[in-house]
């Protein structure tokens, strides 16, 4: 029997990218925060920056709900255990509402209606009405009615031009029966900078405090808090399953690259790993430090190695800290940015080369941009850092940067979802691997 497990919940949503649906998140977010309320963020599908962002407006880790690459398992631990203790959960949505793969994956398709059913949260739908008038309320009314297992609590709208605007607008709405939570003015600074994979980090963005309060002050003044959090519901969970499993930990005591280089870090996956008795000891390349020495493990992250790529050239400390380790066959894994780090060099993207670990024979280009995107299923050809050989990961691979040269072992075999062999085979040398793809977690048999 489904139990409502937690507190209130909602997603936030929009039909497509680029609606404002991060800046009312996060404008939401904090400005239930300064009520006073526990506010619990998660994340649809495999995004690094919006959690960061998440958890400076609500003050808690913001976790990733992928229902393509996440088991259901995984999922319900997520929510099961942190929304514990919170006043309301938001969770914000990825691309348009009902956009995923066509190929189910561990749960679903990856889509946000498939986590908003799967949890039987409402979806608050946000609306960038900007260029339409009536056909706003058109649009609202087939998101409704797409899905029976996809209920909307409401709209906001985004980027309205004047009150006449909206008096265009509003009665439509009415006429259909679909509550309007708020209408948001048209505002150039309800924005954050953005640069090649997405939005500047949240680290890296110097007024994040002023921008967030901001973005809670145009919710507080246009739209009705008290009518969303009543419209909030609580997760209704299936009988229990198996429990979480998901990926081990590559180490007892695991040295992790951290900083603005080295930050695409799943916070599930730093859960998980702490759950299980792992030790975290971070450390920062760009500051030249080396990883701790009686380190059992080292794994570094995705990032932005690209715009610092200078700096970690001239990392000697760390450099030789990781040749240590790597002599006394201490497992290291690198991921997207990471792997290309422990290659031999970058390319900037002024071709300008730059001198890397080199404990693979990896070079990389981002002068020579080809993009990969999309979730991939990775068969382990030895044992690594990931697992061992024959499971299979789940992940993602977003990046921009091509190969100039290679020339080791292959660690894995990577198809997409739809079963298509994908040229993405990672890399292994002794106790040193790589992958291009983020991995998210491990296949449940």
């Amino acid at each position: 029997m489904n139990q409502p497990v937690g507190p209130g919940g909602l997603v936030v949503a929009a039909p497509r990218s680029g609606a404002g649906k991060t800046t009312v998140t996060l404008g939401l977010m904090r400005a239930l925060r300064r009520r006073g309320l526990v506010v619990q963020p998660f994340k649809c599908g495999p995004d690094y920056i919006d959690p960061a962002f998440h958890a400076a407006a609500a003050g808690r880790p913001s976790y990733n709900l992928d229902t393509w690459a996440m088991a259901a398992s995984t999922l319900s631990d997520l929510v099961t255990r942190h929304a514990v203790g919170a006043d309301v959960a938001v969770a914000e949505g990825v691309m348009g509402l009902f956009d995923g793969v066509a190929d189910p994956g561990q749960t679903a398709r990856g889509a946000t209606a498939d986590l908003a059913a799967l949890f039987g949260w409402p979806v608050l739908l946000v609306l960038d009405v900007s260029g339409q008038t009536e056909t706003a309320a058109a649009v609202a009314a087939g998101c409704a009615h797409y899905r029976d297992d996809v209920g909307l609590a409401g709209v906001i709208l985004n980027r309205v031009s004047s009150a006449r605007h909206l008096a265009l607008i509003a009665p439509a709405f009415e006429r259909i029966g679909l509550k309007l939570f708020g209408a948001i003015a048209s505002d150039d600074q309800l924005a954050l900078p953005e640069r090649h994979l997405g939005l500047v980090q949240a680290g890296e963005t110097a007024d994040i405090e002023r921008r967030l309060d901001g973005f809670a002050d145009a919710i507080e003044n246009a739209v009705d808090l008290d009518a969303i959090r009543q419209a909030a519901r609580p997760a209704v969970l299936g009988p229990s399953t198996a429990a979480a499993s998901g990926l081990k930990p590559p180490g007892q005591r695991i040295a992790l690259a951290q900083d603005q280089a080295f930050s695409f870090m799943y916070p599930h996956l730093l859960d998980r790993w702490r759950s299980a008795g792992a030790e975290i000891v971070p450390f920062s390349p760009l500051a030249d430090q080396a990883p701790d020495p009686s380190a059992d493990a080292v794994w570094l992250p995705g990032g932005y190695p690209e715009l610092h790529a200078g700096v970690l050239a001239s990392a000697q400390r760390f450099h030789g800290g990781l040749r240590a380790l790597a002599g006394r066959s201490v497992p290291i894994h690198g991921e997207c940015g990471g792997y290309m780090v422990l290659g031999r060099g970058i390319e900037d993207a002024r071709g300008v080369p730059h001198s890397m670990a080199g404990l693979l024979r990896l070079e990389t280009s981002f002068a020579k941009r080809s993009l990969h995107l999309g979730y991939r299923r990775a068969h382990l050809l030895a044992d690594c850092s990931l697992g061992s050989a024959g499971t299979e990961i789940m992940g993602h691979e977003f990046h921009y940067a091509s190969i100039l040269a290679a020339g080791d072992d292959p660690l894995v075999e990577c198809r997409d979802p739809a079963g298509t062999s994908m040229s993405e085979g990672g890399a292994r040398r002794g106790s040193v691997s790589g992958t291009f793809f983020h991995a998210i977690d491990r296949k449940q048999t």
